[in-house]
């Protein structure tokens, strides 16, 4: 697996205004195996926090929820971003896509997980198995 080596993205998507919905998010989504292994370094990180994730029938991809605009800078290797173009996710208590299930659901996760952080912990979370990997 590889990561991008940048660490910061061109910049973070800014803060949804008054009159924007708050719950609008983009959706970041990575291989179950780097996406599992990125939620436990979220949660354990110090006032880093992780927001609604969803995983996929087959639990093969996971699926973070970040900011809208996110989608317009995102480029980390073995990742997608979907981009909403003003329709973003919303935080419902039901999955917004068919076959997929909360792994993290909205109310027990912050709004949506920083794509500054996010990326950092796909970084990690890609040495890390590729370490195991490689210790056979």
């Amino acid at each position: 697996m590889e990561t991008s080596q940048s660490n910061e993205p061109c910049t973070s998507p800014s803060p949804p205004s008054s009159e924007e919905d708050p719950a609008s998010c983009d959706l970041v989504t990575v291989p179950a195996r780097q996406g599992l292994e990125a939620v436990d370094i979220l949660r354990r990180g110090a006032g880093d926090a992780v927001g609604p994730v969803l995983h996929d029938g087959g639990c093969a991809t996971l699926g973070f929820l970040v900011p809208a605009g996110t989608a317009a800078c995102w480029d980390v290797p073995g990742s997608t971003c979907t981009e909403t173009d003003g329709r973003g996710l919303t935080l419902t208590p039901e999955p917004p896509v068919e076959g997929s299930d909360w792994l993290l659901p909205p109310g027990d996760a912050d709004l949506a997980t920083d794509p500054v952080v996010l990326r950092r912990a796909l970084g990690e979370a890609a040495r890390l198995i590729e370490a195991a990997d490689n210790c056979k």
